[in-house]
């Protein structure tokens, strides 16, 4: 690609497409948003980076714990995978454990500890790891179905609670499709984990500020006792962040022993960025009408699917989405990896060839920002239409 603006894009060839994937997630205003590209040119007049705390961040943190429920501090990195690695040396810290617990097909950044069972790019590739993931830290991360209280509960019981140091999971899991928590997941998980002394990390990199202000956890009301962001809160800026209540995060270095450190974490402007990006989400509050859009798309595939006699599941939540070529509901990974990928990638190229871009992977959700509008949204409908029927042939 070599720009792009609102809900298009454009290739080196000066092809334009609609934009499903928004940067893996972070572009909810849209491309080149103006009052964000703004921002970053004003921070930029100061610094790029000073290597040191900045106002920007301090008022970002604020922000964040003014939004999102039950959290008191945050520490800002550069990255998802940052974030999530650093919550989990925190949680083994905090509880003096070393296990690790995981969902199938959950993603939580490519450190090796994390890197089993992962969906998005891992499953696309058809591989459990990645080569260089030695097998001693492999083996202190066990990861179980989604949507599985009671495998989750065997699990404990198989490797022995005081062992669990915490369960990290994306409560919306968006690499996998987009799949949703059964009502009363969430809060088994809570339950189960709070008796066990065990920490429950959301990993909100994805949902965070997309299915909703408050994300998963104001949307379905369980309180993790850590959580880590992305994607949003860095405006299309490389960002990160982990965050919880001031007991557990206070045994971060200066203030505890546990170490993490960052040159860049911070900067002035994705910083910045951020801010701009919140600060218009919390104005304006565009949640209900991306929710609506959201529901519009994916009704629409289905509906014209249904016409040409495919199989397709879809699945919506706030602005992301998902769909499946499924003949049943899809409600883990196990589900996830029974589509027909053949026509899934049949769907992609000729959805590609006509304008669209979306997600090149069958495991990937996908994103509305406030710039689809209903013209682009009924343009999309129609050249899906114009797929299927070929799919259907």
């Amino acid at each position: 690609f070599a720009s792009a603006e609102g809900a298009m894009l454009r290739d080196v060839d000066g092809n334009s497409y609609i934009d499903y994937v928004g940067s893996w997630g972070p572009m909810i205003l849209g491309h080149a948003a103006p009052m964000v590209l703004e921002a970053i040119q004003v921070a930029a007049r100061s610094t790029t980076s000073f290597g040191a705390p900045c106002e920007p961040e301090v008022e970002l943190a604020e922000e964040i714990v003014s939004i999102v429920p039950g959290i008191e501090s945050v520490r800002m990195v550069n990255s998802g995978t940052e974030a999530t690695m650093s919550a989990i040396r925190l949680a083994r810290a905090a509880t003096g454990r070393e296990i690790i617990l995981k969902c199938d097909g959950c993603y939580h950044g490519h450190s090796d500890s994390l890197l089993v069972e992962a969906g998005s790019g891992v499953a696309t590739y058809g591989i459990a790891g990645s080569p260089g993931v030695c097998a001693d830290i492999a083996r202190l991360t066990c990861s179980l179905p989604f949507n599985d209280l009671d495998a989750f509960s065997r699990s404990i019981s198989e490797i022995g609670s005081k062992k669990v140091a915490a369960l990290i999971i994306e409560p919306v899991p968006g690499n996998m499709g987009l799949v949703l928590p059964k009502p009363g997941y969430l809060e088994g998980l809570r339950k189960i984990c709070s008796e066990n002394g065990i920490l429950l990390v959301f990993d909100e990199v994805m949902s965070g500020f997309r299915v909703g202000l408050g994300g998963a956890i104001e949307r379905y009301g369980v309180q993790p006792d850590l959580v880590t962001f992305g994607k949003v809160i860095g405006g299309g800026l490389p960002v990160g962040a982990f965050a919880g209540p001031k007991d557990l995060m206070s045994q971060l270095a200066p203030e505890g022993g546990v170490y993490q450190a960052g040159t860049l974490s911070g900067n002035p402007l994705a910083m910045t960025a951020g801010l701009a990006t919140i600060r218009e989400l919390r104005s304006s509050n565009p949640y209900s009408v991306l929710s609506e859009k959201t529901k519009k798309l994916t009704q629409g595939l289905s509906q014209l699917a249904s016409e040409n006699g495919i199989s397709l599941q879809t699945n919506t939540c706030g602005s992301m989405f998902g769909y499946s070529f499924n003949s049943e509901p899809v409600e883990n990974f196990a589900d996830a990896k029974e589509c027909n990928l053949e026509q899934f990638k049949q769907f992609f190229w000729a959805m590609l060839k006509k304008g669209v871009y979306l997600a090149p992977s069958a495991f990937e959700a996908g994103f509305i920002g406030t710039t689809h509008d209903e013209l682009l949204i009924d343009q999309t409908l129609e050249k899906a239409g114009e797929v299927f029927e070929e799919l259907g042939a």
